[in-house]
């Protein structure tokens, strides 16, 4: 055999066993590993604390209704890795989402997570657009569950005359959040305006005036 098919063989060999030593260890090697914010390792995650509490697997911020005193009329409270500590490395979180008459949470994505939903109270039109564009609408009330698959465009809608809420799961302790507006028209640095335009069939004018907004 040549020196150079060997080698090959050899590197083909040490990548298996790499991926299956990888994947044959999904879960957890530790009990616990609330995150240390301010340390300066990057890693794809949180680093650990030295010494856990309990305080860093609580969090009372979900318990009481958001201000929905805002343009969309809407307030999204997040119970993630960065107000709950002892979530690093256990993949799920939580949040609270509130919606005057007529709240809107817009169009967004959350590009690491499913997330489920639970109606609180009120009751709220919502809906997903899958990769064929099709838009999959529901009206949800009291007591009921909507399922938003990872990575596509979501909303939620309080087309009633009272308050609504519901109470949001992510398979993720930090699912992240984009919203289509804010990233198209709101972005740093800015999307050329002739993109936007020719994507959305408008001027240039009508553009920035979009942009203005955000």
């Amino acid at each position: 055999m040549a020196t150079r098919d060997y080698g090959l063989m050899i590197g083909m060999m040490i990548a298996i066993f790499l991926a299956s030593f990888v994947s044959a260890d999904p879960d957890l090697l530790q009990d616990v590993c609330p995150a240390d914010m301010a340390s300066g390792v990057k890693v794809n995650g949180f680093p650990c604390k030295n010494n856990a509490q309990a305080a860093d697997f609580f969090f009372a911020g979900l318990a009481n209704p958001g201000l929905t005193n805002n343009t969309f009329g809407s307030i999204v409270t997040q119970a993630s890795v960065l107000q709950i500590p002892g979530l690093n490395t256990l993949g799920v979180s939580m949040a609270r989402i509130d919606y005057a008459p007529g709240g809107l949470n817009p169009p967004h994505t959350h590009p690491r997570a499913t997330e489920i939903v639970f109606v609180l109270e009120g009751e709220l039109d919502v809906g997903f657009i899958n990769t064929s564009n099709t838009l999959f609408p529901k009206t949800i009330k009291k007591g009921e569950v909507f399922i938003f698959p990872r990575g596509l465009l979501h909303f939620q809608i309080n087309n009633g005359k009272v308050p609504a809420a519901v109470i949001a799961a992510f398979n993720s302790q930090l699912a992240g959040t984009q919203r289509a507006a804010d990233a198209l028209f709101g972005s740093t640095p800015p999307v050329d305006d002739v993109v936007l335009a020719k994507a959305f069939q408008i001027g240039t004018d009508e553009v920035e005036k979009i942009k203005s907004k955000f």
